[in-house]
């Protein structure tokens, strides 16, 4: 068994304001977990050469707004290398925010980065 602990993949994603569905340009909280799945997928090609499937997660926790206009960076860190199962912690974190108050198509990237999103999750490969 070969041990993937430390294999980390991250996907950056402009949200478009299309995906807003609440007042303010909330996105809801799906989009992160959609993200998550697609840097699983990723993780599982790159240690085990198969996408794998996503088991379970043991912990979500919503710790910050995202909103349309953002640019959102998702983390999946393995770590913990089974036999079969590999247990990653994910990150999604709002790294450039619209600004609206400067102007319609304003925006700043962001000095430090807001984390939006954590989870711990399973994936299993064959």
């Amino acid at each position: 068994m070969t041990d993937h602990n430390g294999t980390t993949v991250t996907h950056r994603r402009y949200i478009p304001y299309s995906h807003a569905h609440y007042g303010g340009d909330l996105v809801d909280g799906a989009y992160g977990l959609g993200m998550f799945g697609d840097v699983a997928t990723e993780l599982c090609i790159l240690t085990d050469g198969d996408e794998g499937l996503f088991a379970s997660y043991t912990d979500v926790q919503f710790k910050a707004p995202v909103r349309a206009g953002d640019v959102v960076e998702a983390t999946a860190v393995v770590v913990r290398t089974g036999t079969r199962s590999r247990t990653v912690e994910f990150t999604l974190t709002v790294v450039c925010r619209a600004d609206p108050a400067r102007g319609d198509s304003a925006a700043t990237a962001l000095a430090e980065p807001i984390t939006a999103t954590t989870a711990t999750g399973t994936v299993v490969v064959p």
